[in-house]
């Protein structure tokens, strides 16, 4: 049972590094730091962008964008945080 928690806390702890760099990729692209034109970044976007789209539109179905912001990465990282402390607290105990 401890290798499934482990698993599941590095799966979360990788999917909390998508969405980091999907906030920094999406601020990058904003202020025109990073060229949009190249196929690279261009590639990475997309497989970023499908990674964590489908997980923002769930959350901004019940958070709407407050003065422009969109804060369902916010909440999505904040929700990793949450899944993480539970199973440390609550889960990791119980397998010993």
């Amino acid at each position: 049972m401890k290798a499934v928690f482990d698993i599941l806390m590095v799966v979360l702890d990788l999917y909390w590094w998508v969405v980091a760099i999907a906030v920094i990729m999406s601020w990058l692209f904003a202020f025109n730091v990073i060229n949009t034109g190249n196929q690279f970044v261009q590639m990475i976007w997309r497989m970023i962008y499908q990674l964590t789209e489908p997980v923002f539109q769930r959350v901004r179905r019940f958070v709407p964008a407050v003065g422009g912001l969109d804060l369902s990465p916010l909440i999505v990282l904040l929700g990793i945080m949450f899944i993480q402390i539970v199973i440390h607290r609550y889960g990791y105990p119980n397998v010993f």
